[in-house]
């Protein structure tokens, strides 16, 4: 899975499970301070990457990991 293919399926589980608006997901938008992604999300976002990806995710990931970007290129990173 490229990393075109990586936004296209996190920015749509943003979208449809968070109601975050598409106008405020761009690549170096930060996942809290700008799409409002607050502490109760953050573990709907580690279930969603779990369910869309198979990937096992932490809380703490997210303290490394701040922008639309990074979130996609962490993701990346673990299917690699």
């Amino acid at each position: 899975m490229d990393i075109k293919e990586i936004e296209a399926k996190v920015r749509t589980f943003l979208i449809d499970e968070l109601e975050i608006d598409e106008d405020k997901i761009y690549d170096d938008s930060r996942l809290k301070e700008d799409m409002g992604i607050d502490s109760l999300e953050v573990v709907d976002v580690v279930v969603l990457v779990d369910q869309t990806f198979g990937i096992k995710m932490k809380n703490e990931d997210f303290k490394v990991v701040k922008t639309f970007g990074q979130f996609c290129a962490f993701i990346a990173g673990k299917l690699a």
